[in-house]
């Protein structure tokens, strides 16, 4: 007999602990559909992530370094997939709903903008006096009106717990269906892609700025603690390795680190707090999922050293400043000659104005086609 979804749900109840988000108790669509055969309600949302136009775009927007500058080098896209493996991960340990939290995770990132941060702030700027623009809220937009797929509706027609993680950034909800409005934080699930999110972009740039050169082990070793306890371990265990193996090993044992210290105070805070269901985390005023002081202490220090040391290093820094100017540059190019945009773009301006509809159509490019664009329309 072929595993339905009604098996898998039933299983979820057996293995998931009171508290988890089960997939049969989903609060929907906010357009009515036949429930999947084959898989639970967040699996098909997770497979609606994955097919979207948006996901495959993000191989080629900026994590940090100017996408294309490195092949070694992570981009959105591969980071989006190593904060969902890292997310499924505290999930499984935590007895809560792994397809939610990798689903949430993989739809983090949809509607970040072309050249990381330094994009989002100058969209942000442009939009200054039209709503603004932040990634999150951008993602939301993605999955529940940019994307263009289905006949009957806009968006993925994503369910109401996918959606509501954009919560956890402290914006707005989704748009509620059968939405209490004395929730004030967001599922297990969505706090735990929060936080792997965290986990995974400081690791992994670590990894980035070694293979660039803009970091070195021998200033890691004498100024970052994380990094120096880490790198104990590995040669305790493993003596001297090749550079790029020890690298490898000792940002994987960071990574380890993290997760267990996550998954050791979580669990206490879950037992402490005494919830015995999802929408008992959701009355809760403040996080449940989290580092331990002293693991927050050395993740601080760590994210400052990165600040310093990596992301407004001038090899980093200058060029995406460079590349943002052509995408601001367009911006205003768009807004004097509307009919440059898209097709859908255009569409949508009666909707929700000029502004927003350019605003949609640039956050929706990848970085080298800001530049084929900037190329073909002002670049004579």
């Amino acid at each position: 007999m072929p595993l339905t979804r009604k098996e898998l749900e039933r299983r979820e109840r057996q293995m998931l602990a009171p508290y988890a988000q089960c997939s049969a108790d989903t609060r929907g669509r906010a357009h009515r559909e036949r429930p999947p055969d084959w898989r639970t309600h967040y699996q098909r949302d997770r497979d609606r992530v994955i097919h979207s136009r948006a996901f495959r775009r993000l191989e080629y927007k900026t994590q940090v370094f100017l996408n294309g500058t490195g092949d070694h080098l992570r981009t959105r896209l591969t980071h989006t997939i190593e904060v969902a493996a890292i997310a499924r991960n505290i999930a499984r340990a935590l007895r809560l709903n792994e397809d939610l939290a990798e689903t949430i995770a993989l739809a983090h990132d949809l509607g970040h903008s072309p050249f990381g941060h330094k994009g989002e702030e100058v969209l942000d700027r442009l939009m200054r006096d039209h709503g603004g623009f932040e990634h999150n809220r951008q993602s939301l937009r993605v999955v529940e009106s940019l994307e263009q797929k289905y006949p009957r509706f806009a968006g993925l027609n994503l369910t109401w717990e996918v959606r509501e993680s954009k919560h956890e950034t402290s914006y707005d909800h989704p748009s509620p269906i059968g939405h209490p409005a004395s929730l004030r934080s967001a599922s297990l699930e969505a706090q735990v892609a929060n936080l792997a999110d965290e986990i995974t972009y400081y690791s992994h740039d670590l990894d980035d700025g070694l293979d660039s050169g803009l970091l070195s082990e021998r200033r890691l070793n004498a100024e970052v603690r994380i990094w120096h306890d880490a790198a104990r371990s590995v040669q305790k265990l493993h003596g001297r390795l090749p550079a790029e193996c020890r690298w490898y090993f000792v940002i994987r044992c960071i990574i380890d680190g993290e997760v267990r210290d996550v998954v050791r105070t979580s669990e206490r805070r879950i037992r402490r707090s005494g919830v015995a269901s999802a929408d008992a985390v959701r009355q809760l005023p403040e996080s449940l999922i989290a580092y331990s002081p002293a693991r927050q202490q050395l993740n601080q220090e760590l994210r400052r050293y990165l600040h310093a040391h990596l992301y407004y290093n001038p090899k980093v820094h200058e060029p995406n400043q460079r590349a943002v100017r052509l995408m601001e540059q367009l911006f205003e190019y768009y807004l004097r000659k509307p009919g440059a945009i898209g097709r859908h773009a255009r569409q949508r301006v009666r909707e929700v104005g000029l502004h927003r509809a350019v605003c949609d159509y640039i956050a929706g490019m990848t970085d080298r086609y800001v530049a084929l664009e900037f190329e073909r329309l002002l670049g004579a």
